[in-house]
């Protein structure tokens, strides 16, 4: 069935405001002409922006039946149900990086023996995406949102132009919006806005074409954009003409911000990197909070985010900051990134809804526009609001491919950009893929749990740790690092990963990579490094996008006896996810390689200790959130009543530091006396844990409470 040349357009089933195709009428007409495409069956659809009559008009066929198709498009991901053998699909599929959620789609892609290309990875010689619709994301977005902040101020006693804005939908095209935003902006050109909510400044996040598009339309207002440096000095410059009798501002005021905006590095020496930041983000604190915010009448938040980085602002940060009476009205968070970066931010809200108000004060959501609080936007599908102009602007690029795509029965034939964009070839993934089961592993409870006993450094005499980050997956570079430590016949273990979700976020993977034979090592190192540092002849020309930032361990050397390993190794079990967790868990999986550490018990110990910690909670995603980004820990779920579950996990380290409430002490302690285990606690020792003395004594353990410093020193 591949390339017969016959092609079908899926109906979307997503969401009934899905309304955008991947091909136009007028795009279907050309297609039509085209040797290589002989017919287009569209699946009838009365929400689709063009309708079923218009294809018909220029020979598509329209049937609910596509098992004649060779080649199905769509834009969203169809229906399990909808996927045919032996047929090849073209969607958003967000399947490349191993999503979880989206596996199942995968798995039937592949058991059906189809196909599989998707838009996300069609991408120029210059690395960069040709298939988006991020531009009107920010478009739609900031104007569904100028027209709230309008009914949020009319709520709050101010009348301003805003009001008089629809929503994006509204409006028959993107040039009729703008049109209305321009009015907006003539009219605080000519009257003004109140002194009461000026300097109105709004601050932009993210660098890609979401925040592009936001910024188009920011631009149609009259304004000055700002330094995050300067935000300060603005604010009180507009204070001072109040004070000297202005009454009205004309303009509004924009500020971009980036990561060195919002963290700094714990260390004071040292300066902001990019490259460091993004490879270790723990070494970094938020201050976003203290340095921007502060000033911020509105936050466009466009920006890729994920949970090892700081939140841009957390429930803790916006609470003090209402506290403070921050002038913040409202958040766009255009990429809806539900309890991300803006941790208060979480749901998604509709085209039609658009809107929640945060109370930070008092915890609270509510539907409205009034009352204390932020509004927030964080719309998932803002593109279709203009589903049009994006259809149109989608289709100029995909209908360049179809004819390719339509014919072609071997991928060899393709051209490059579209060879690299096919996941699944005939129910197989292709060579550029196959890592995804390697992810899909590691990304799996057992894998986790059994992540020790899958060390390399039981299997193989030459280790060493790799970090990588960079645009791994979406220029294809994890592949070729797997490749190089295989072909060189060296072994690795995927010890940590964090993969950017969108085409400007930064991935990250941690490696343990080991060979019996120590030139096999040096030959994988030297070839990682060349390709961290490209050269002209061997990548893409873009070496920004291309480029990844590595970063090499020590090698050490395993002997095949235990006893002859001169590297010691320990195990400690943290109890409880709480706030104090966190910081015990850095310090600890730190003691082998942390200077302090070094330089505190040189004297007391002859051999350097690493130490693995695993964090048990009652619920996993808390201990998942803990652990994300530090390297030697894991997160584990574990309910201490559970006698069987907790027996086995502290049977396998060498100390349990315990976390939670005192009442739980005891079980935990019961345990590690009959495992002879030591036990730390951050609890003052009450009767209970003092009737344990005996015991301990017996049983040769140590258990220390606390002794007036948390934990207990």
């Amino acid at each position: 069935m591949f390339g017969n040349g016959v092609v079908g357009i899926l109906s979307e089933s997503v969401d009934k405001w899905e309304r955008r195709a991947p091909l136009t009428p007028s795009h279907c007409a050309r297609l039509l002409h085209h040797h290589g495409v002989s017919q287009i069956i569209v699946q009838p659809s009365t929400n689709r922006i063009h309708h079923d009559v218009l294809y018909e008009e220029v020979g598509c066929h329209i049937s609910q039946d596509l098992s004649s198709c060779g080649l199905i498009l769509g834009i969203k991901q169809p229906k399990l149900e909808m996927i045919l053998p032996n047929r090849a699909y073209a969607f958003f599929s967000h399947t490349h990086k191993a999503q979880k959620e989206n596996m199942p789609l995968l798995d039937k892609i592949l058991a059906e023996r189809a196909s599989l290309y998707d838009y996300e990875l069609i991408v120029g010689e210059n690395g960069k995406r040709l298939l988006a619709f991020g531009n009107f994301a920010g478009r739609a977005g900031m104007i569904d949102f100028l027209r709230g902040l309008g009914q949020r101020y009319l709520s709050l006693g101010y009348s301003t132009p805003f009001l008089s804005l629809g929503s994006s939908y509204m409006y028959p095209s993107l040039a009729a919006a703008k049109a209305a935003v321009i009015s907006v902006g003539e009219e605080i050109a000519t009257q003004g806005l109140p002194l009461g909510i000026c300097p109105l400044v709004f601050v932009f996040t993210g660098s890609g074409n979401v925040c592009s598009g936001a910024q188009e339309i920011f631009k149609l207002l009259p304004h000055t954009f700002v330094d995050p440096s300067r935000l300060s000095e603005l604010q009180n410059k507009e204070t001072n003409q109040a004070k000297h009798g202005s009454k009205r501002i004309f303009q509004v005021y924009g500020c971009i911000v980036t990561a060195k905006d919002m963290v700094e590095p714990k260390d004071p020496m040292k300066v902001f990197d990019k490259v460091d930041y993004y490879a270790h983000p723990e070494h970094y604190n938020p201050i976003f909070h203290e340095k921007v915010a502060p000033y911020a009448s509105v936050i466009v938040n466009c920006m890729y985010w994920e949970k090892r980085f700081p939140p841009l602002l957390s429930y803790k940060q916006i609470q003090d900051l209402m506290r403070k009476g921050c002038p913040l009205v409202g958040i766009a968070d255009i990429t809806c990134d539900i309890s991300g970066s803006l941790e208060f931010v979480n749901h998604a809200t509709s085209i039609d809804s658009p809107f929640f108000r945060y109370d930070a004060i008092t915890d609270s959501y509510h539907n409205d526009m009034d009352g204390n609080g932020v509004i927030c936007l964080a719309v998932d599908i803002l593109p279709t609001e203009f589903a049009k102009e994006a259809t149109q602007y989608f289709g100029n690029v995909l209908s360049q491919f179809v004819t390719h795509l339509a014919s072609a029965t071997d991928i060899t034939t393709l051209p490059a950009h579209l060879r690299r964009a096919c996941i699944v070839h005939g129910g197989v993934l292709t060579s550029l893929y196959d890592y995804i089961p390697r992810m899909r592993k590691s990304d799996s409870e057992d894998a986790s749990e059994n992540s020790a006993a899958n060390s390399l450094s039981t299997k193989t005499k030459y280790n060493t740790s790799v970090s990588l980050s960079g645009h791994l997956f979406d220029q294809f570079l994890i592949n070729e690092a797997l490749d190089i430590i295989e072909s060189a016949g060296g072994s690795f273990h995927l010890v940590n990963c964090h993969v950017g979700q969108s085409v400007d976020a930064i991935s990250y993977s941690e490696l343990e990579v080991g060979a019996d034979d120590k030139a096999v090592l040096d030959q994988i190192i030297d070839s990682l490094t060349s390709l961290a540092n490209p050269t002209e002849s061997n990548r893409f020309s873009n070496q920004n996008s291309s480029k990844i930032s590595l970063k090499l361990g020590k090698v050490q050397e395993n002997g095949m006896e235990k006893e002859s390993d001169p590297k010691k190794k320990a195990a400690v079990l943290i109890l409880g996810a709480g706030r104090v967790c966190q910081p015990a868990a850095e310090m600890i999986s730190s003691f082998g390689t942390s200077q302090w550490y070094k330089t505190l018990l040189e004297d007391d110990f002859e051999d350097q200790i690493d130490v693995d910690v695993i964090v048990g909670s009652l619920y996993l995603k808390d201990a998942e959130q803990i652990v994300e980004g530090i390297p030697n820990v894991t997160g584990i779920q574990l309910d201490v009543t559970d006698n069987a579950n907790l027996f086995k996990r502290i049977s396998q380290v060498d100390v349990v530091i315990s976390l939670l409430p005192p009442s739980c002490h005891i079980i935990v302690a019961d345990a590690c006396i009959q495992l002879k285990k030591h036990l730390v606690t951050a609890s003052y020792v009450d009767s209970s844990m003092s009737m344990l003395d005996d015991k301990a004594k017996d049983a040769g353990i140590t258990i220390l409470g606390e002794m007036g410093l948390d934990p207990g020193i």
